[in-house]
């Protein structure tokens, strides 16, 4: 069979082209926390202090959060990511907690056990702890359960965004960090969670007066610390020039040349010393001084016994919202 011949189509008339329309810019309602989630849509504008290292429960973990979340954790409206705080969210600790209390803040909680030990030892006051850590929240939820704790809150987010917008503007008695990853290369300094633009949001959430704790357990982070807060005008140092010289802890850590060691744990029978290259440059004396004595609201972790088992020493600080 053959084919038919095509039949002709009617012409359609030209399209005229259509005027491009500018782009709108999006305003967000409040300004975003620089560098953070809110302010380039991910975390991939900046380096972040933190590695999720797991979000999976299980077992009682998981039976924890399930019981109790809705009750102790703080349901935060996310942007973009699930650590992120939209910047239009404000905490009201009062309507939270029920009651009107001084506020104590501590970044990077863990497993829960310095919060909970110090808001069982305070009960008029009442503790945030903030967290990445899925299975540590937990944790901390199976704590708080378990000694009828009424004063803590937990959450699950950016430290820089809690202090940038979630917190109102000196609304912290406290903030707290204790033993935060020190990101040991030199390479990877930059993710370290104190810098300056970090000490600024912790001036913004702290009251005037307001104190601010860190520590760690090694010495480069140590001194990374004091020069960042040394350079800041919002904050003046408890104990500035005191434990400097021989009874600095800085310079017992340079004589004994502990750090140099892997972990700063004895070298097996048989093998050479690997250094890590944390301490810094060794100065051989400490003149600067500026350490606190190790603060007694502090309960004595595993984490922290552990530094102490491989011979290293705990750096403490303390500084006041000018």
């Amino acid at each position: 069979m053959s084919e038919s011949p095509e039949c002709p189509q009617p012409s359609q008339p030209p399209q005229m082209p259509q005027p491009l329309q500018p782009p709108q810019p999006v305003t967000p309602s409040r300004p975003v926390t620089p560098g953070s989630q809110a302010s380039f849509g991910t975390y991939g504008g900046r380096p972040v202090s933190f590695v999720r290292r797991g979000t999976r429960l299980q077992g009682r973990r998981q039976a924890a959060w399930e019981e109790h979340s809705d009750r102790w954790a703080v349901e935060v409206p996310r942007h973009i990511a699930n650590t992120s705080v939209h910047p239009d969210y404000v905490f009201d600790a009062e309507a939270e907690f029920g009651r009107r209390a001084p506020l104590i803040v501590e970044i990077g909680s863990g497993l829960g056990d310095a919060v909970c030990h110090a808001a069982e030892e305070n009960p008029d006051t009442d503790f945030l702890a903030v967290e990445v850590y899925t299975p540590g929240l937990a944790n901390t939820l199976i704590k708080i359960k378990g000694r009828g704790l009424g004063n803590v809150r937990v959450v699950e987010a950016n430290a820089p965004e809690v202090l940038a917008t979630m917190l109102p503007a000196g609304s912290v008695a406290e903030l707290w960090v204790f033993f935060p990853d020190p990101w040991h290369k030199s390479r990877h300094h930059k993710r370290r969670l104190i810098q300056p633009d970090f000490a600024e949001l912790a001036s913004r959430a702290l009251k005037p007066g307001g104190i601010w704790r860190i520590a760690t357990d090694w010495s480069n982070y140590a001194v990374h610390v004091r020069e960042v807060l040394a350079g800041s005008p919002d904050f003046e140092n408890l104990h500035d020039g005191q434990r400097s010289g021989a009874e600095s802890p800085l310079t017992r850590v340079w004589e004994s040349g502990v750090e140099s060691l892997v972990g700063g744990a004895p070298v097996k029978e048989g093998r050479a010393p690997v250094s890590t290259g944390h301490t810094g440059p060794n100065e051989g004396t400490d003149e600067t001084g500026g350490w606190a004595p190790r603060f007694d609201g502090r309960v004595l972790t595993s984490f922290e016994n552990k530094a102490h088992d491989a011979g290293r020493l705990v750096f403490d600080l303390s500084y006041r919202r000018r």
